[in-house]
């Protein structure tokens, strides 16, 4: 129950497949109080599809405080966010963004035929909100408090399929050494947690399935990660127990980053 007394915000669980929820549930479940944010819904979805998909998970847990809707590209709304958790909480101890976008037409296209608003949104969403988030939530975190985003192996070498979002994860990964430098001191730690291809929304969206058969091969555990997996690392790096880490990114993909060949896939292309 390493989250005993802890408090602190989740930011883009999205459905019940969302990594953040697996995070967020880790922590709920050793002790940890969380407040969420949900995707605004238009005006005219009178059935409120965006909250009801996230409520229906929060209303389970009694460590679920709060759920508000948040436009991470709206600075009105991030401050309003951030002014509700200080009045809900006072200090929070952690903050997990999980928040990235990118427009299906430029994830589809080749990377050097990405539109320049394509690039422009998916950097603003996938990059700047942390950057955003960060400085709003500055004023009311805890020394020795965490933060903690999620990224992706396409930031850090290329991989076909994923185009601009990796240049946006290569971005996010410079970003969490930046603000690391910056949070440091005030005693807050940022990470970014780099999770193997996972079934989620924004998984299918980049293609993960093309991506689990090969991971499993080439991996040197042989297998994929689960989602539980990957809510125990996020839960481990916003908890006390990663209060060493900080600037770092922590992959939990089974060991495929580590690989310098196909391994045991060419096992299966000589077949």
């Amino acid at each position: 129950m390493q989250f005993t007394g802890k408090k602190g915000l989740i930011l883009g669980v999205a459905n019940d497949h969302s990594i953040a929820w697996a995070i967020a549930k880790q922590i709920m479940e050793q002790g940890g109080e969380c407040g969420f944010t949900h995707l605004p819904d238009r005006a005219d979805d009178e059935r409120q599809r965006n909250r009801r998909r996230v409520s229906q998970l929060t209303d389970k847990y009694e460590n679920a405080k709060f759920l508000v809707p948040m436009d991470a590209q709206n600075d009105d709304d991030v401050r309003s966010v951030f002014e509700h958790t200080a009045e809900q909480f006072g200090k929070i101890d952690f903050m997990l963004h999980s928040i990235a976008f990118a427009d299906r037409d430029d994830l589809a296209r080749d990377t050097v035929e990405t539109s320049r608003a394509g690039f422009k949104l998916a950097m603003d969403v996938s990059v700047y909100t942390l950057i955003a988030c960060t400085n709003a939530a500055k004023p009311i975190m805890n020394p020795g408090g965490s933060i903690a985003t999620m990224t992706y192996f396409g930031g850090e070498k290329c991989v076909p399929g994923y185009n601009v979002m990796g240049i946006c994860k290569a971005a996010l990964d410079a970003t969490v050494r930046y603000l690391a430098y910056d949070m440091g001191p005030q005693g807050v730690r940022v990470n970014a947690l780099s999770a193997g291809p996972i079934r989620t929304l924004a998984g299918r969206a980049a293609g993960v399935e093309k991506m689990l058969t090969m991971y499993e091969h080439m991996a040197p555990m042989g297998r994929n990660v689960t989602h539980e997996e990957v809510g125990n690392t996020g839960a481990f790096l916003l908890s006390d127990a990663s209060n060493g880490i900080t600037g770092d990114i922590l992959h939990v993909d089974g060991g495929y980053h580590a690989m310098g060949s196909p391994g045991r896939l060419l096992d299966q292309l000589q077949k």
